[in-house]
């Protein structure tokens, strides 16, 4: 049992206020409110707080686009994400946004201290620059082909196709995502967090314990790649503050999100009387900080965050708590197979316990990523929720209402009991390490004997027995009492669960009141507490999201589809001979499935061609027609004959496919230029 009350200030990353919530942005508020929730019910004073990130570029565009203010916008997002985070049970102690007063008197205040300390720098640097849009373009703004592997489309600081990292300057032929123009250089003076003078304490910071190992190597491979300036700036326009005595220019989002953090406590603290700022952020503060994240961010909050507050005189978090991916099936989540899964199109068809339960039985402390496997979902929840964990007390309540007038026995034998105590600092330290697995694991091996011990009981067998209706009325006591037990040890993980379970039990569930004695204690009528999970709800849930494709997702365009190919000098394009071909005779091939062989007049001379555009064309519907083929093409040897050239056709095959035909006056045998 906890020995001392701790003061613990926990934060889950910020969720960009661009866009819905959806179910892989779900596994970081769960986890984090699991453990925020497990500190409240072991009696410690524990503070959930998180925000919008609502600054960016990204943001202002996207306001721009549906024609509202992007504070009207940002607005509109932070009430849906709040609903989907209720509705999810995600008790927030306080919810607020990055654009408000607090985080700009904050940010300001931060970078102001960091100014006066020698930490910033400013310099003048090239950018590129949309000449349509009047405004420099960050990375992922701009598009183009990779210099390394040569793939088309690819952003403007990394290549999906290859990995590469590089500068948006070094891209071939870049073009602007919001205007499509061939950007400019232009030259602009910015302010950079000069992070290199921090890098001894970061490595004595990301040495204490602070990180995860995984996290903490990664970093170590930062470190010796050496650390970089960090540009903290951005030129108008963009939404976001403006950075004191530096008129257009505006803090990188980057900046102020974390510091978000703070700005949503500052709030909490000026709406409560028995809450101080200083306590939990002071240099001196003994309070506990944490924060959980996803490890695509693990690069801010573990270098440029605690380097910012330690430069700023301000305490540094306590531990930064990384998680994995969530995949879906296997895989990555997917639109065109429904599984990029809004947190509102969940809840419209499945009780978010379930998967607060799938989650935390999922989840440990390392870095991996978690697959949500839709069949096994449905199978855990029904076997550990319904079948094991209610189950256990749909079969023994009713026995106490009708025979026994609501009233628990007094329990004899409290061995059972014992040894569900018995698991109480384990499961605690579980819980308190974010192996929610394991606790999972161990509950779940506690119901399976109390299930066990009322299997082999048989109260309703007792119950038929006059001479045995003491025996049965203890039985059920001792397992709603186990009940009790194993539903207080999962109230972090299934809180209106546990509100249902306490009403029905007329009772408090408290984790350090555990050992009660409920003799004579009275119940009320049991009702039921869950339903099984079936196919055909989350086959709702797969349709829904692949029908909300249908509706947002423009279809992709040709280029889009299949990109042009890697360039080629005219030398090159030079060496194709291409001629004009009048299709003189067509037939099947009866070996091959795909293929015509087709008899090409080239006004003078014949070639055969096998060509694969069976499956789109007649053999008599293309005599007589003219093409165009590659007429210089080496001749192959096919099991069907040789083939001495190529028919050319669009299309990506099968029906969707047409030969190319020159317009009227071209002759067999010209040259195609």
């Amino acid at each position: 049992m906890a020995t001392s009350q701790r003061k613990i200030l926990v934060t889950s990353a910020l969720p960009y206020a661009n866009g819905p919530i959806h179910l892989g942005h779900m596994l970081e508020y769960i986890q984090t409110d699991i453990w925020a929730r497990f500190q409240k019910l072991r009696g410690h004073e524990c503070h959930y707080i998180c925000a919008d990130d609502a600054h960016g570029t990204p943001i202002m565009l996207k306001a721009q686009q549906l024609g509202l203010a992007p504070e009207e916008m940002i607005a509109q997002v932070q009430k849906e994400h709040e609903q989907d985070f209720a509705d999810f049970n995600i008790a927030f102690d306080n919810f607020h946004s990055t654009h408000s007063d607090e985080n700009r008197a904050l940010a300001s205040d931060i970078y102001l201290k960091l100014r006066d300390g020698g930490y910033i720098k400013s310099r003048t640097i090239s950018q590129l620059f949309d000449p349509e849009k009047s405004m420099f373009l960050p990375d992922r703004f701009v598009k183009g082909t990779c210099p390394k592997c040569k793939s088309v489309d690819q952003y403007g600081d990394n290549c999906d196709n290859c990995g590469a990292t590089y500068s948006p300057t070094d891209l071939i032929d870049p073009k602007s995502a919001v205007s499509g123009a061939t950007p400019v250089m232009k030259d602009s003076e910015h302010f950079f967090f000069d992070l290199p003078t921090f890098e001894e304490m970061l490595k004595e910071w990301t040495r204490s314990g602070s990180l995860q190992q995984e996290m903490a190597n990664k970093l170590g491979e930062w470190f010796d790649q050496g650390l970089q300036q960090w540009d903290i700036s951005r030129d108008a326009p963009y939404f976001g503050f403006e950075i004191p005595d530096a008129p257009g220019k505006f803090f990188y989002v980057w900046l102020d999100a974390p510091i978000g953090y703070m700005g949503s406590f500052k709030n909490l603290c000026d709406k409560r009387d028995d809450l101080n700022f200083d306590d939990f952020w002071a240099k001196d503060s003994t309070a506990e900080v944490y924060h959980f994240i996803g490890k695509d961010i693990v690069y801010f909050h573990s270098l440029f965050w605690p380097a910012m507050l330690e430069g700023a005189g301000y305490r540094k978090p306590n531990s930064v708590y990384a998680h994995g991916y969530v995949t879906v099936n296997g895989a990555k989540m997917s639109k065109s197979k429904g599984t990029f899964i809004k947190a509102r199109t969940y809840l419209d068809n499945l009780n978010p316990e379930y998967l607060r339960y799938y989650y935390a039985a999922k989840l440990s402390s390392r870095i991996d990523d978690l697959d949500l496997n839709l069949e096994d979902f449905a199978q855990r929840v029904n076997s550990d929720l319904v079948g094991k964990l209610v189950n256990l007390a749909s079969r023994t309540a009713g026995f106490i209402s009708k025979r026994f007038d609501g009233k628990l026995a007094q329990v004899e034998d409290q061995s059972l009991t014992e040894l569900f105590l018995a698991k109480q600092e384990t499961i605690a330290q579980f819980y308190e390490t974010r192996e929610f697995g394991k606790a999972m694991r161990e509950i779940m091996a506690l119901a399976d004997i109390a299930n066990g011990y009322v299997a082999d009981a048989a109260p309703w067998q007792l119950i038929k027995q006059d001479d045995k209706q003491q025996e049965a009325h203890q039985v059920c006591s001792n397992a709603l009492n186990l009940f009790r037990i194993l539903v207080t040890y999962l109230k972090p993980v299934l809180p209106q669960l546990a509100k249902d379970v306490e009403g029905f039990l007329q009772l408090t569930l408290t984790w350090n009141d555990l050992g009660r004695d409920l003799s004579g204690h009275e119940i009320a009528p049991f009702k039921a507490l869950m339903q099984r999970v079936e196919m055909k709800d989350i086959e709702a849930i797969i349709a829904a999201s692949t029908e909300n494709l249908q509706v947002t997702e423009a279809p992709k365009s040709q280029l889009e589809l299949d990109p042009i190919s890697e360039e080629i000098s005219f030398d090159d394009f030079a060496k194709l001979d291409l001629r004009i071909a009048r299709i003189a005779k067509a037939e099947h091939v009866p070996e091959a499935n795909k293929l015509l062989k087709l008899q090409l007049d080239l006004g003078g001379e014949t070639k055969q061609v096998f060509a694969g555009i069976k499956s789109a064309y007649a053999p008599e519907d293309l005599e007589g027609k003219l093409t165009v083929m590659v007429a210089n093409l080496a001749p192959r040897k096919m099991r069907f004959g040789m083939s001495e050239g190529m028919v050319l056709a669009a299309g990506p095959g099968k029906k969707d496919l047409w030969i190319l035909e020159p317009h009227e006056g071209a002759q067999p045998g010209m040259r195609v230029k």
